[in-house]
């Protein structure tokens, strides 16, 4: 590998690369996270190498591997990351910036909270932004946005969390499965039915509730990295899956169907923001959410109250910083 030129620079874009196929440890997971071609994000992964001057990731048969170097590396990366969003962060407060990016995980809703934030802040930029289920935190910490509307379980230190409402839980089956059309199932009646498993630890107890109550671990299925590989297993009758029961499955797939489960506890749905954010739009973004995103979001016809009343009170939100 050729030497890096002394003067050279870090590209802080591919620094994140980096981290990301580090977090993945597969080019072609991280390039569809990243939105990149993997090819391309090979090229950039090359280019990062040759600034530092030192291999950073392996490809071997059984997949991505870190170097000893990349090992090295990855701690300080992170912290290169996040010391850049907050330099960045701190000046844009500096200069009273009037702008906000809020994100959100897949089939949750915040339109009704963003369009009374434009509609009380007219001059302020605010920006939407979808996240993969595993990204509320790092997308937070990383400053890429400054609110996130997702479900629990994910790792809340350092954040401000506010919980919005619950969704009660249902198990998703095909239409053809031998519980469709049941008013209702317990754990009891998928006691042996294999359940897709999960890469995020706390995610994977959670949603496939492993292990169960009387102490037996919930059956595995294969692995899945994202919602439409679910779905394929489910509809083909390889497993069954509990997802939120406002998680409009149907919608995506008419082979599939939702079945209330009974007996669990239900998915907290909550608003997400950093510890230390004073940013004055975060603060009427988190009032307007605990306002108006205190249920499942079901379209215009769910504002239909008259104006002139507002939205109604909500009940005191559960809310704690870790």
């Amino acid at each position: 590998m050729a030497q890096p030129s002394v003067n050279a620079d870090l590209d802080l874009r591919l620094v994140r690369y980096f981290t990301v196929v580090a977090e993945q440890l597969h080019f072609g997971r991280a390039a569809q996270r990243l939105h990149l071609a993997q090819p391309s994000l090979s090229r950039q992964i090359q280019r990062l190498e040759q600034q530092v001057g030192a291999r950073l990731l392996d490809r071997t048969s059984q997949g991505t591997r870190l170097t000893e170097a990349g090992e090295v590396f990855l701690p300080q990366a992170k912290a290169l990351l996040r010391s850049a969003a907050q330099a960045t962060a701190r000046a844009r407060a500096a200069a009273q910036p009037t702008r906000i990016a809020i994100g959100y995980t897949t089939s949750l809703f915040v339109t009704p909270a963003v369009r009374e934030l434009r509609r009380q802040h007219p001059d302020a930029e605010v920006r939407t932004t979808h996240l993969d289920f595993g990204d509320p935190r790092p997308a937070l910490l990383e400053h890429r946005v400054d609110a996130v509307v997702a479900r629990l379980p994910f790792p809340t230190e350092g954040l401000h969390v506010t919980v919005l409402y619950d969704e009660p839980r249902a198990l998703a089956v095909s239409r053809d499965h031998r519980l469709a059309g049941r008013e209702s199932v317990t754990l009891d009646d998928i006691a042996d039915e294999p359940l897709p498993r999960l890469r995020d630890p706390a995610w994977n107890a959670f949603w496939r509730i492993d292990p169960r109550p009387d102490g037996r671990p919930a059956p595995d299925g294969p692995l899945v990295d994202d919602l439409e590989d679910k779905l394929e297993l489910i509809a083909s009758g390889q497993a069954v899956a509990i997802v939120a029961r406002p998680l409009r499955v149907t919608s995506l797939r008419p082979d599939l169907t939702l079945v209330p489960l009974l007996g669990v506890e239900p998915c907290h749905v909550v608003l997400a923001t950093r510890a230390d954010d004073r940013n004055r739009l975060v603060a009427a973004f988190r009032k307007y959410a605990q306002a108006l995103l205190t249920r499942p979001y079901t379209g215009p016809e769910a504002e239909s109250r008259p104006e002139a009343e507002g939205p109604e009170a909500p009940e005191t939100p559960e809310t704690h910083e870790a």
